[in-house]
Order: structure tokens, then sequence, then C-alpha cells
């Protein structure tokens, strides 16, 4: 039976810039024939993985790194071993598995691996010390090929057995795809929604002039003149997590399953993104967090903003834009919905319908109600 947790979001965010363009404009969208605020899903996962870190929700030994300073990091973990000069070995090494680099010792390309992963590495690295120095590049040019048959088979089975994602929740809720080992590929259990405003959005240019602490007494006018665009908006946010594709991903792992998900509920709620936070400082948590666990197929409830919420003097946009996903929820949940779809919410707008789901007085009771719902489930 498939399994899905559902997350919907409706925050607001004061004047800012969270997620801009090329030309530094916020990011924005066309949906119902109206421009709408936008941020990306990209800046969204990105957030939810720094939340992730900065409030210690998962285990570091299960969380992963997107860079490409491997080198580097295989360097720093082979000298606290005790082992020196280990540039030409870790060049064997990242050659066995397929990863060349460039000049400069960064890999081709960034690369999301998980803490285990790498330190995997190191110890394959300190274990065939001695074989390795014989195969070392020692700045040779080899195709990757040639270097990869040059590495001893035992190094070669070692690095393709261990480069299996090392169980790293966000590697198996985000995935990965690296180009030059397809075999080491993972499909995302978590797919993240573009957020979108529930309303029309124009944004607007903040003209700034910056003074020169030093000016003299004749020295008038400003040392620095500039402009910000910015905008203002209550967005929308949608996420899914297919459970049974994440335990898969986790290796079996139920008990670690179940603390991605509560984290995941964690750190959604409380991921802001950082663009010109600087000088915007749009610290605004969600006013409405959704969950609702599915045994049929995902339901977005986007389109409840197809035509976009209309402002009233007496009520918040964000107080609008929870009764609207709440009225189409009805609508669209008696066509597709399955009665076993169960929800529970953290309301500060006191606009989702009483009787809809288990209402929940703070993050913490959200998150145990989502571990315990899915947690019932999978022994079902």
């Amino acid at each position: 039976m498939s399994l899905f947790v559902e997350f919907h979001l409706i925050q607001n965010f004061a004047p800012s810039n969270l997620n801009r363009d090329d030309m530094g404009m916020p990011k924005d969208a066309i949906f119902g024939g109206y421009r709408r605020a936008r941020v990306s899903s990209q800046c969204f996962k990105r957030a939810i993985r720094q939340a992730t870190n900065v409030q210690g929700l998962i285990d570091p030994a299960f969380q992963g790194v997107r860079t490409q300073k491997l080198f580097q990091l295989l360097k720093e973990q082979l000298t606290e071993r005790g082992r020196s000069e280990a540039d030409s070995r870790i060049e064997a090494v990242l050659n066995a598995a397929g990863l060349k680099l460039k000049e400069d010792f960064k890999t081709e390309y960034l690369l999301f691996l998980g803490n285990t992963e790498i330190s995997s590495l190191a110890e394959v690295i300190d274990k065939h010390w001695n074989e390795l120095a014989s195969v070392a590049p020692k700045g040779e040019k080899k195709s990757k090929k040639e270097a990869k048959a040059s590495a001893p088979p035992v190094v070669v089975r070692k690095v393709k057995a261990l480069l299996d994602g090392g169980k790293a929740v966000d590697i198996a809720l985000f995935g990965r795809m690296l180009a030059d080992l397809p075999e080491v590929n993972q499909d995302a259990a978590c797919q993240v929604a573009h957020a979108i405003s529930t309303h029309y959005v124009q944004s607007e240019s903040d003209y700034f002039t910056a003074m020169d602490d030093k000016a003299g007494a004749n020295e008038s006018g400003a040392a620095m003149i500039g402009q910000v665009e910015f905008n203002s908006a209550t967005f929308y946010r949608y996420a899914v997590i297919d459970a049974s594709k994440l335990l898969a991903n986790l290796k079996q792992d139920k008990d670690l399953a179940l603390a991605a998900i509560e984290a995941f509920t964690q750190a959604i709620a409380r991921a802001i993104p950082t663009g010109k936070q600087n000088s915007f400082a749009a610290h605004n948590p969600p006013s409405f967090v959704g969950i609702v666990v599915r045994s049929g197929e995902p339901l977005s409830l986007v389109n409840a903003f197809e035509k976009p919420i209309t402002p009233q003097q007496d009520k918040t946009l964000t107080s609008l834009s929870v009764k609207a996903m709440s009225t189409y929820e009805v609508k669209i949940s008696d066509v597709y919905g399955k009665r076993t779809d169960a929800w529970s919410y953290l309301d500060l707008t006191a606009s989702w319908p009483a009787g809809k789901g288990e209402a929940q007085d703070n993050l913490d009771a959200l998150s145990d109600w989502v571990k315990n719902a899915v947690a019932q489930r999978l022994e079902a």
C-alpha cells in the first residue's frame, strides 16, 4: 500500500528578497493568469537542510554534505589519523571511484555524499596506504578509465561498495545524481514544490544611500547609492514524502526513517531562506502547518489559489488563505481522497475547520503526531 506524508504550509513574509533571479529581482511566476511571488524548491530544500543542522535534528553520522571539496575533507580526516603526504593516495582512490579532480583539487562538479561515505573513503585510504603508494597518480594525465584500472582491485571493489548513500537522511529525502557514477544515484523520497503567493504580487524597489562616516564638513551628498528589489507575500508551500521510498533509501531502517520524518516536520516549519536577510530580517514562521498521511496518491492544494486571494480590510491574508485552502481540500478529498487519510495541524489563524483532523498546540506535538501516525501505518 502506498503511504504519503504531505505538508501544507501558509507563511507570510514581511518585505524581503529571499530568493532572487539573475537580475537581483525576487523570483516570481504566472499562476492562474496572475503574477505571484515565488521561492524555488531548491531554495527551500537548502533551508530545510540548514535548519536540520542548526537544530541538531539528525545525528551528523546520518547527514550528507554537498561540496566540491571532497579532497580537502579526506585530507583533514587522514591528518587526524596521523597520515601525512596523502595527496596522491587520495587522488588514486577518487580515480578508482571515477571522480576526477581539477587543478585546484576540487571535483569536476558538486557532489552530494553522506558523512559516512566520506569517512569510509578515508578509512579505505588508511587501510591500503602502502598499496596505494605504488599507483598514486603523481600528477600524470590519465583518462578516467585508465586511472580507475590502475587502482588495486580490492580498493575499487571497496569504493564501489561503500558509495551507497551512507544512510544519509538528506540524500534519502532529496536524492542525488552523480554523472560519472550512475549506479550510485538515488531517487528522492521527497518532492518539494516551488512556494508561490496565494495572491497577486508586484515587486517594489528600495532606493538607498550610504554616507561616508569620515566626510568633511564641506562634503555633502551620499558616498554610494543603489537600489534593491523586494516584495512581501503570503506563500502556499507544499511538500510530500513517500514513506515507503524513504524506508527503502535508508536500507529498511524503520527507526531512522521515522526520525527523518519527525526531523523534516520540524525543519520544514523552521526553514527560512537566507537571501538578503541582513537587509530585511524577514524571520517569519508559518501561520499554518497542516500534515496529512495519505494512503492514496499525493494531492497538492495549490489550486485553491488559482483565483488569487483578494485582501480584505478586516481579515489577514494568512487567515483568508487558510480558509480558501480548507474549502478546496473538502472538494478535492471528496473526489480523490481516501477514508483512511488523517490530518493534523498547527493553526495560528483559527481558520481551519475544527473537525478537520487533530489540532496541535505546538510544533513538537505536531512532529510527534506524524511520527506515530506513520509508524502505525508501516506496521499495518
